[in-house]
Parts: C-alpha cells; structure tokens; sequence
C-alpha cells in the first residue's frame, strides 16, 4: 500500500514538473553571439510551446527568423533556423531552478554555447 501511495506521488510530482519547465521556457529572453573575432549581437529569443511543439522566434537587428523543426521533452529542446540559406540547429537545456537557459548552435559546422536569460 505505501508503495502504490509512493508511486501515484512520484508521478503526479514527475508530471507537474515537466509541465512546470514547458510553461516556464515560453516568453521572451534574451543572449549575445559572439562571433569568432570577438564582435558580439544581441538576440532576442520568442518562444511558445504546445504540447511538444516549440516555435517562435529569434530577433535581432537585422528582423526575425521563424523557428522549425522545435521540440521539446522536459527541460531538453531542440529548434532550427534557416541563415542566409544555412541551417543553423539549436539544441538547448532549461534550467527551472536558475530561470535560465543554455543553447548549443552548430552554424555550418562552427559550434558555440549562448546563456539566455529571460528579458523583462
């Protein structure tokens, strides 16, 4: 019997987390490229999630690229944008205890790692 109350518990509480960092993510935040030579833009990152899908947006001077192919799994996800006709894919983590988020990008086989923190 505590076994069956230990267990319904650890997945109602494994549920709403899960539900807690797809919630979280969305809204806007905020990070710096830095480019090989030092010189750093500031992005502005949009994102909305439904379900397991993530879009939204990534702005900077220039105007907005749409993201594709967005997914995420708790606090993993994953989104593509299209650079001048690159491909650029994202892969991040979420991090709900800090409100904060790291991503990976692979921009035609130059790697870096981007903090977004959320804008007010």
């Amino acid at each position: 019997m505590k076994s069956r109350i230990f267990m319904t518990t650890a997945l109602v509480c494994g549920a709403l987390f899960c539900f807690a960092a797809f919630a979280d993510l969305s809204g806007k935040w905020s990070a710096s490229f830095k480019t090989q030579d030092g010189t750093e833009f500031p992005l502005t990152y949009t994102f909305k999630i439904d379900g397991d899908k993530l879009t939204g947006t990534v702005g900077s001077s220039q105007g907005d690229i749409e993201m594709t192919d967005g997914k995420i799994n708790g606090s993993d996800f994953s989104f593509s944008l299209s650079v001048n006709g690159t491909d650029v894919k994202n892969v991040g983590k979420y991090y709900a205890a800090a409100d904060s988020a790291g991503i990976d990008v692979d921009f035609g086989g130059m790697k870096s790692h981007m903090s977004l923190k959320r804008a007010n």
